[in-house]
């Protein structure tokens, strides 16, 4: 039976994988095709766009309930308050030193390879459009104006927020015991059977999103950001095999690297096919009981991870501010440069919301920081920036969740937890 389990689960991810090969062909053969004014004479594969809409939207339907359920549930239904707060400070502390970690690494790289060899000599101005000031961009990252303004995928962090007040609220009225404690666990299994059904459309979506990506950016690769990206998407896939291995070692020793391995490329594909962390929260939370993880560790890292962790937006912002440095031939190096990226890096990458183009916060923030006179220049490069790398960029975020569990497990349930999880699954 397991070993059935086990091909079902790979031939699924194979067909997976075969969808978005085969959409990427039909994006490649069809592309979208503009005019000199940049206006659409064809539409080529870009009309596959649909596909891959039904099935994000159904996601982005079920998150909302699901972070809800399980982080006021995880909370609600801990013995001890202490150990919620013990997960919750390791996981905040692993997001950013995992973050700036990821932006070292990048700032270094593009001392190497710089992403733009020679300023560029025109630069169209594009319109801006609207922002907030940074004071109310702080507030609309913890709060919302009111409690329907919390039922969208756009106030992910104030939900969570929400959501773990609402839980330690309803342990202090009595906990797991209580009716609205069972209420929230067993709305965590529903949902999560919610997402087993929904699963069986996503070849399709893949084959839509892989299509319409393909159509629409597929001559912008291979132009003038091809520099850009040949650094880039090397590096995010270099990253899940050499740091992921040794965050998963360090979390949970003995055997990890393999046990991570088997569980993280669901995830990983996932992410890159929908572009964002939040619609990957529910193929994590399976993964992570699949391999032994406390559910309360899970419930809480793993929502928490699809808004604050962002090692791959760590990557993609120390390449838009080398790039632009580039484009207007400014100098990039040195030690107080260093320090500036990465803290602006982690900063920006860590507030944004696990949606596609994170709302175009982080690239307002480097553009106020460290291009403020050019702003309506920079931002137009930055934010096509950020589209070209996003779905690598979000594959490092989504699944790294998953791998910075482990580590939040060995500091929460010991270091022998995964092998104990492992001894457990055999004795059942």
């Amino acid at each position: 039976m397991e070993k059935k389990s086990v091909a079902k689960n790979y031939a699924f991810l194979a067909i997976m994988l075969g969808s978005m090969v085969l959409g990427a062909v039909v994006g490649w053969i069809f592309p979208v095709v503009l005019d000199a004014d940049g206006n659409t004479i064809s539409a080529g594969a870009t009309v596959l766009k649909p596909l891959g809409t039904v099935f994000i939207n159904m996601m982005f339907c079920i998150v909302v309930p699901m972070v809800f359920a399980s982080i006021s549930g995880a909370v609600a239904n801990m013995q001890s308050r202490k150990r919620a707060g013990k997960i919750m400070g390791t996981t905040i502390a692993t997001f950013v030193i995992t973050g700036a970690i990821a932006a070292v690494i990048m700032y270094v790289l593009m001392q190497v390879f710089p992403p733009v060899l020679a300023p560029w000599s025109n630069i169209p101005a594009e319109e801006m459009g609207e922002y907030a000031s940074l004071s109310d961009m702080i507030v609309n990252f913890f709060t919302a104006s009111d409690f329907v303004g919390l039922l969208t995928r756009r106030a992910m962090l104030p939900l969570i927020v929400f959501s773990l007040l609402f839980g330690f609220a309803v342990n202090l009225n009595g906990g797991k015991d209580t009716l609205v404690g069972k209420f929230l666990d067993d709305l965590t299994n529903v949902m999560m059977k919610f997402v087993q059904i929904i699963t069986y459309y996503a070849p399709i979506a893949f084959f839509g999103f892989f299509a319409d990506l393909v159509a629409t950016y597929g001559p912008q690769i291979t132009e003038s950001y091809g520099r850009a990206l040949a650094v880039y998407y090397p590096l995010c896939f270099i990253y899940i095999f050499t740091a992921f291995p040794l965050f998963a070692w360090f979390g949970g020793g003995k055997g990890a690297v393999k046990v991570m391995f088997q569980h993280i490329t669901k995830p990983a594909v996932v992410s890159l096919g929908t572009c964002s962390s939040v619609a990957t929260i529910p193929t994590n939370m399976e993964e992570a009981a699949a391999t032994g993880i406390s559910k309360d560790v899970s419930d809480m890292v793993l929502p928490l991870g699809a808004t604050m962790h962002m090692d791959g937006s760590c990557f993609s912002c120390v390449l838009k501010i080398a790039f632009v440095f580039g484009v207007f031939g400014k100098e990039f190096g040195g030690i107080g440069m260093l320090f500036s990226v990465v803290l602006v890096a982690v900063l920006s990458s860590v507030g944004m919301s696990g949606v596609p183009g994170g709302g175009y916060i982080g690239e307002y923030i480097i553009c106020s920081i460290f291009f403020p006179e050019q702003m309506e220049l920079a931002f137009p490069i930055l934010v096509t920036i950020g589209n070209l790398v996003d779905p690598p960029a979000t594959m490092i975020n989504s699944a790294g969740d998953y791998v910075v569990s482990y580590i939040v497990s060995r500091f929460v349930d010991g270091k022998d937890w995964l092998q104990k999880a492992l001894a457990s699954q055999k004795a059942a």
